[in-house]
């Protein structure tokens, strides 16, 4: 595969800017002169629009700056595109980090396409869930599977560690999942009561469903919230996780309650509903038991019209665990057994009526108890 020592970066079919690799391997980007006449900061604190050369200075993301390492798949994506370039005689160990961005081309998370993409051939048929479930399963015992292209089209460009694909369903665009290792075999089902039980504690969420399955008792699904339909079919929104907007190796505890308060009141300039949102998923990943609260699983939409951040309706909620035992984000310093106060802690130092924050507190403990209680 020929190496691509530059790529254009779009929005919406309009060239943003250009990324090129520097003699350090690093991807040195710069804005287009029209699009910092007419456009906005794709990366708020890290690219705002400036007419220079910007040269990333953290290794976090292979020498990207956090909001293209957001274009790129996460563990299973890069397992299933590192898989399938093996079959293809290739060596994945000597693609650079523009090369990966170049086969993601249109096809990624969010808004931003790069250009010249690096296809592969298409193939995507209507998806049987439960045979792609048991392909996911060879994969991750790595054995072989004739469909490895299939699984590549439907989830190699997705983010996440679990087994995924990404599919049209009508006119919506839906993300499913499959049981990974680590997980039950009936994860989805834990996952969709979650997502039912994060509902009734006010927190938004997109659409989710149970899908069927012969073998389980079910697959969670979620609709995508970085694809809306408009007037033209299915429109693409840019987003930023908090890794990105921050810079920060979401594999390892880098971030506290506390920052993504900060980051949410100064991203959305103090808009209320997001801040209460955000302490909402806080508590929520408290008492429900959920330590896999990583900064990737924290993400903010732009809202071209508005000129407006927003926080994005919350996803990957489930039981979760770490290696370490403890939150991958702290709670006022605490990622062992955060409790009440804690939560307190960093609601009030947000900003928060000490009043609202205990009335919140205690309406989610009660609900993820009542809904959750066989869980936990």
């Amino acid at each position: 595969m020929k190496q691509d020592n530059a790529l254009q970066v779009y929005y919406d079919e309009k060239l943003v800017g250009t990324l090129a690799m520097t003699a350090n391997r690093k991807a040195a980007f710069q804005y287009t002169d029209e699009w910092l006449e007419h456009g906005f900061s794709i990366s708020p604190f890290s690219l705002p629009l400036k007419k220079q050369v910007f040269v990333p200075t953290k290794d976090y993301f292979g020498g990207l700056y956090g909001v293209f390492a957001d274009s790129l798949p996460d563990n299973w994506g890069r397992l299933l595109l590192n898989r399938l370039l093996r079959e293809h005689k290739q060596d994945p160990d000597k693609l650079t980090v523009l090369d990966r961005l170049a086969i993601v081309g249109k096809s990624g998370m969010g808004a931003l396409t790069y250009y010249p993409e690096r296809k592969f051939p298409e193939q995507r048929d209507n998806p049987d869930l439960d045979e792609l479930a048991r392909e996911c399963q060879k994969i991750l015992n790595t054995e072989y599977t004739d469909k490895l292209d299939e699984l590549y089209w439907l989830g190699g460009t997705s983010g996440g560690a679990r087994p995924k694909i990404m599919t049209s369903i009508g006119n919506e665009e839906w993300i499913i999942k499959f049981p990974a290792h680590v997980d039950g075999k009936d994860a989805g089902k834990m996952e969709y009561d979650y997502s039912c039980c994060a509902r009734k504690c006010e927190i938004t969420m997109s659409e989710t469903k149970l899908f069927p399955s012969g073998i389980c008792k079910g697959y969670f699904g979620t609709r995508r919230f970085d694809r809306v339909p408009d007037q033209n079919g299915i429109k693409r929104v840019h987003m930023l996780t908090a890794a990105a907007l921050l810079e920060l190796d979401f594999e390892q505890p880098s971030l506290d309650y506390h920052s993504l308060m900060k980051l949410t009141k100064i991203l959305t300039k103090d808009h209320y509903a997001d801040v209460e949102s955000m302490f909402r998923r806080m508590c929520f990943n408290v008492f429900a038991h959920n330590r896999d609260d990583h900064s990737k699983n924290f993400t903010y939409l732009y809202d071209e019209e508005k000129d407006q951040w927003r926080l994005s309706p919350a996803y990957d909620l489930t039981y979760s665990n770490t290696y370490y035992g403890e939150h991958t984000t702290t709670v006022d310093g605490n990622g062992k057994d955060p409790g009440r106060k804690e939560l307190l802690a960093v609601g009030i130092t947000a900003g928060m009526k000490k009043n609202r924050c205990m009335e919140i507190i205690d309406e989610i403990e009660r609900c993820v108890g009542e809904m959750l209680g066989d869980y936990l």
